[in-house]
This record gives C-alpha cells, sequence and structure tokens, in this order.
C-alpha cells in the first residue's frame, strides 16, 4: 500500500519550535507583499471603488492562506487536542485575533479594513488628483494591507507560542 508523498494543505501543523514560527512568518510576509503590490498596482487605476474591492478580495485570500500556513484555520483547530483547541481559543479572545482559527467572511475583511479607515477616504480624494494621487492611492493601500496582514501574522504567532508552552494539567485534588 503506497502512502501520499505528501499530507494535503490542510494537515498543516501549528509551527512548534522558534526556527518553524520565523521560517512561516517569513513566508507570509512574502506572500502578503507580493499580494499587496499587486493590489497597489490596482490602486493606480483611476476608477472609484475598484482598489476597495481588490483589497477586499485580497484579504479574503490572504487571511486564510496565513491561518494555514500557522496550522490555525477553523478545522485545523478542530483536529487539535481538547486541552490545546482550549489554549488556542483563550489566546485568540485575550489578543482579539479577530481573524485566528475563524472562517473569513467579506463581513469581517470589511469590519477590518474599518479599523483602517482613514486610508479609504484619502485615497477616494487621492484618485482624483492625476499622477500623484494616483501614486498615493497605491501606497496607501500596499501600507494599509501590509498592516493588517501583519497584526494577523502577529496574532498567529502569539497563539503559536502559547501552543509551545506545555499543556495544561489538571491536578487531581488532595
Amino acid at each position: 500500500m503506497n502512502k501520499p508523498a505528501t499530507l494535503p494543505a490542510d494537515w498543516v501543523v501549528v509551527p512548534d519550535t522558534p526556527t518553524e514560527i520565523e521560517a512561516v512568518v517569513k513566508h507570509c510576509r512574502r506572500l502578503v507583499t507580493k499580494r499587496a503590490m499587486v493590489a497597489a498596482g490596482v490602486a493606480m487605476v483611476p476608477i472609484p471603488g475598484v482598489d476597495w474591492i481588490t483589497d477586499v478580495a485580497v484579504l479574503m485570500k490572504l487571511i486564510p492562506e496565513i491561518n494555514r500556513a500557522f496550522g490555525l484555520t477553523p478545522e485545523q483547530v478542530e483536529r487539535l487536542a481538547p486541552d490545546r483547541r482550549l489554549v488556542v481559543y483563550k489566546t485568540i479572545s485575550a489578543g482579539g485575533g479577530m481573524l485566528v482559527g475563524r472562517i473569513v467572511t467579506r463581513d469581517l475583511i470589511i469590519k477590518l479594513l474599518k479599523l483602517v479607515g482613514v486610508r479609504l477616504t484619502t485615497q477616494q480624494v487621492a484618485k482624483y488628483v492625476p499622477i500623484a494621487g494616483q501614486a498615493v492611492s497605491a501606497a496607501l493601500t500596499f501600507s494599509s494591507l501590509k498592516f493588517v496582514c501583519e497584526q494577523h501574522i502577529q496574532q498567529c504567532v502569539s497563539v503559536s507560542k502559547q501552543l509551545m508552552l506545555p499543556a495544561p494539567t489538571n491536578a487531581p485534588a488532595h
């Protein structure tokens, strides 16, 4: 009987050493930079709203990919041992990890983008200023996507570090 050469992507486990965590962080940052550059290119198109739609679409793909790389999609979290799952949920709630271990919806992404709110109005106004305005719009798109994703990566790192700690034990009462 032949074994598959690799496990499906959904079976990625939570990185459990500082070296593994750092490797996942580097991978995710490269991914974010590439996608933010594409979104910044779209932001230079002087059609209002196209950049906003692109930002949402980019984040709807990126956030789940980051979760998957850290072993923190909802399906991956459900496969953890119950005590480990509890650690994930406690860390998420304590750290405000809005998108860690959750199904990413359009509404959640829009809520997240509203946290970076000032960019949206500035970016829309900037589009009407020829050339320089489009460059400003692209720079704002790039920097806000990088910011949002970096925050998410840090939340995933925090969860991964908590999972590196020994599992809580229930000491018997005397």
